[in-house]
């Protein structure tokens, strides 16, 4: 979910995750979850991956958290080899298959290329990714400069697809230069 899109994505598949790493000798994959809580990325029994060229689909048959990551195992996969070639895939779902969200929850590709507007009306850029901060996720924000939002309740006051416009109380004038420390 950190490429750019269209917001509101057309396509009827959602990614959730990507292959990080191979696990183990016995062919299982690292996961970086894009789902929260991480492991939730194992309750899609299959997983459409954009590797090898063309995808495929993979049946999860087991799997676990694993510090910041995820480890499965996949149907098929059975040696460091085969997994080895599926690091780097995202690991997609159809959009049927999720959960249905509570008001003022977005999947963040749905969030990605909306225009975002301060309370003030001055346009600040497009969401292009987003990161996951000790705290919160941040909205990486491309314009004229280049913004990193929190993306909270407190912080993203009203999403309107139809218009294409994330609306944020947040002042552009608060945001810390990533290359000044503050005082102690």
């Amino acid at each position: 979910m950190n490429a750019p899109g269209s917001g509101r994505a057309a396509s009827h598949w959602l990614p959730i995750g990507r292959i990080v790493g191979v696990f183990g000798l016995k062919g299982w994959v690292k996961v970086q979850s894009y789902t929260e809580p991480r492991e939730a990325v194992l309750n899609y029994d299959v997983w459409q991956l954009d590797r090898p060229p063309g995808g495929s689909a993979r049946r999860v048959v087991t799997g676990r958290p694993h510090g910041r990551l995820v480890v499965a195992n996949l149907e098929q996969i059975a040696d460091p080899d085969a997994a080895r070639a599926l690091v780097g895939a995202t690991i997609a779902v159809q959009r049927a298959t999720l959960p249905e969200l509570k008001p003022r929850q977005y999947y963040r590709v749905d969030l990605i290329g909306l225009k975002v507007v301060d309370a003030q009306g001055r346009e600040l850029g497009r969401v292009e990714y987003f990161i996951d901060a000790p705290a919160h996720a941040v909205m990486v924000v491309r314009g004229d400069q280049e913004h990193w939002l929190p993306a909270t309740p407190q912080h993203l006051r009203c999403v309107d697809f139809e218009s294409g416009v994330i609306r944020v109380d947040w002042d552009p004038a608060e945001e810390q230069d990533p290359g000044v420390s503050p005082a102690l």
